[in-house]
């Protein structure tokens, strides 16, 4: 069995072609804007086209999803999926079974699949990108919640809030490569657009001091966060998974931030990278067709 897999991010579409062994036989991507759902249902469409193998589909998405009907009732950072019922809609428009899955959830799965935590009954899993999710494997199982939105690591906070507004204090807001670039264009008055996160730990690693500031205070606040969640789950591991992690001294850097909460706290980045959510998206695919047939 193929299944054609996607991983719908803030800025890009990943397809891929995955067999039951969770080897990828073929894959693409693309750009997409967050608030165009119409032409990221066209390219998932036009990618079975290109595979008409597969016999399954399986998605992974930011927000709050329920895993057993694909209906997302929150889109994440692609509010355009907001209340809309992505696996009927796939299901209706090829005749081939779908599911869907929170982003964060398919990192952490692809982790348990295939990755470095297999023998592992107690993980966490963090993602960081144009925003951040989480994951939590606890006894041996995926927690979900009671309505599906265990793991969302970004609500955290992580200084304290001197008024009401406590958004500004999360890690959502402050641990994304979002909070970066557009920390590092308030200080040095560049339009945040022009700017990525590679360009500010360019000028980071060149010692601009505008730069070191912003990714110094990233490191902190993401460090707060760690703590906070190794004091709550009491983890194996935490995994980090995001384009960050493509930083050689990215866990040097973060490990110095976390040496002053003095806890023996183990921290790896995520084995898949970017193929990490299809991978996860896929396995959840084969489990749920697993549990239908038994």
């Amino acid at each position: 069995m193929n299944i054609a897999a996607f991983d719908i991010g803030g800025t890009s579409l990943k397809m891929g072609v995955i067999d039951r062994q969770g080897n990828i036989l073929a894959s693409d991507s693309s750009d997409i804007s967050h608030n165009d759902r119409d032409k990221i249902l066209e390219q998932i469409i036009a990618w079975l086209k290109k595979n008409p193998s597969c016999s399954g589909i399986a998605v992974s998405t930011p927000g709050y999803i329920d895993p057993d009907n694909g209906y997302i009732a929150m889109g994440g950072t692609v509010r355009d999926f907001d209340r809309f019922h992505l696996s009927q809609w796939l299901t209706e428009k090829t005749s081939l079974p779908a599911t869907v899955e929170n982003d964060a959830h398919c990192a952490l799965l692809a982790e348990r699949w295939l990755g470095k935590a297999k023998k592992l009954n107690d993980f966490l899993m963090l993602t960081i990108g144009t925003g951040l999710g989480g994951a939590a494997f606890c006894n041996g199982a995926l927690i979900r919640g009671g309505r599906n939105r265990a793991g969302e690591f970004g609500c955290l906070l992580t200084s304290r809030p001197t008024d009401s507004n406590i958004e500004p204090h999360t890690m959502a807001q402050s641990c994304t490569m979002t909070a970066l670039r557009e920390n590092y264009a308030q200080l040095s008055g560049q339009p945040a657009d022009d700017i990525s996160g590679k360009d500010v730990f360019d000028a980071f690693e060149q010692g601009d001091e505008l730069a070191q500031k912003v990714v110094n205070t990233f490191y902190q606040h993401l460090a707060a966060g760690l703590y906070n969640l190794f004091s709550m789950f009491d983890p194996q591991t935490i995994f980090i998974g995001g384009g960050i992690t493509e930083r050689e001294s990215f866990l040097q850097e973060l490990s110095q931030q976390l040496e002053k909460y003095q806890i023996d706290i183990r921290i790896d980045t995520a084995t898949y990278g970017n193929d990490s959510g299809m991978l996860g998206a896929a396995y959840h695919f084969l489990q749920s067709q697993q549990s239908e047939l038994s």
